[in-house]
C-alpha cells in the first residue's frame, strides 16, 4: 500500500495537532498563516534565481487580496515592505524598492505637542481666552467695545450652559476682568448683557415648517374632525 494512504493512529493524530497558541506569532496577521509559511519557505531557498521568483510570486498573491490596488506603484512598494517585514528581514532578494531596515520599523513617532491649558474657569473654554487675548491687542474704539460685548455675552451663555441658574452681569464682568489680566474693565460699566431667557432659548427646527422638494406639504385642517379626508369633487363626474 502507498505510504500516504496508510491509516494513521488516532492517538498520533491528536498528539500532532497544532494549536494557534503554540504556533509562531504572525507579524502581519491580515495575510494569514499560509502566506507566512510561503515566505518562510522562500527564505530557506538557497538558489538566488529561484528565491527571487518565489518572492515575486508571493507579491502577486499578496496583491490578489486587493486587486484594484495591485498595479499601483505606491501599493507595490507597500507590498514589498510587508514582505521583508513578514520574513523578519531574513529574505535576501532583489527588490525594485529600497529595502527597509529593522531600526526604521521600530522608530516611534514624535509626541504631539497638545496645548496643555488648565484655565481657572473651564466652563468658558479655551476659545474665550483666545478671543480675550485678541481683544487686548486691539486699539480702543467702537470695534473693540463691540468685540468685548460679544465676548461677555458668550461668556454668560457658556456659564449658563453649565450652571442652569441665573447669573448676574457683575459676575461675568469680574471673570472678564480677571481673564484679561485687568485690561478689560467693565465693573463700573452701565452696559447690560442679554437676558438669560434670550441666551438659553433654543431655535426651532425649520425642517418641520419648510417641506423638502419632492414631498407634498402636510396641511392641518382644523375643521376636519375625526381624521377623515375632506370631500373633493371629481371633475369627471357629471
Amino acid at each position: 500500500m502507498v505510504e500516504k494512504y496508510k491509516k494513521e493512529n488516532a492517538n498520533d493524530v491528536v498528539f500532532n495537532l497544532e494549536y494557534n497558541s503554540e504556533r509562531q506569532r504572525l507579524l502581519i496577521p491580515e495575510y494569514g498563516r499560509h502566506l507566512q509559511k510561503l515566505i518562510d519557505q522562500a527564505t530557506m531557498i538557497e538558489d538566488d534565481e529561484t528565491r527571487n521568483k518565489a518572492a515575486k510570486y508571493i507579491i502577486q498573491v499578496m496583491g490578489s487580496l486587493n486587486p484594484h490596488l495591485r498595479d499601483v506603484p505606491d501599493f507595490q512598494h507597500k507590498l514589498w515592505d510587508q514582505l521583508f517585514i513578514m520574513s523578519d528581514f531574513k529574505l535576501n532578494v532583489e527588490s525594485p524598492y529600497p529595502i527597509p531596515s529593522r531600526d526604521v520599523l521600530q522608530l516611534k513617532p514624535d509626541v504631539l505637542q497638545y496645548p496643555q491649558n488648565f484655565p481657572k474657569y473651564r466652563f468658558y473654554g479655551n476659545n474665550i481666552k483666545y478671543m480675550i487675548d485678541v481683544a487686548n491687542k486691539w486699539e480702543e474704539g467702537e470695534m473693540k467695545n463691540a468685540l468685548v460685548m460679544v465676548i461677555a455675552n458668550h461668556m454668560k451663555k457658556s456659564f449658563l450652559s453649565w450652571n442652569k441658574d441665573t447669573v448676574k452681569d457683575d459676575v461675568i464682568f469680574e471673570h472678564l476682568y480677571e481673564l484679561s489680566g485687568g485690561k478689560i474693565n467693565l465693573l463700573q460699566s452701565t452696559e447690560e448683557l442679554l437676558n438669560t431667557t434670550d441666551l438659553m432659548r433654543t431655535n426651532k427646527r425649520m425642517s418641520n415648517k419648510i417641506s423638502q422638494p419632492g414631498q407634498p406639504k402636510i396641511q392641518n385642517n382644523k375643521n376636519n374632525k375625526g381624521g377623515k379626508k375632506p370631500f373633493q369633487k371629481n371633475n369627471n363626474q357629471k
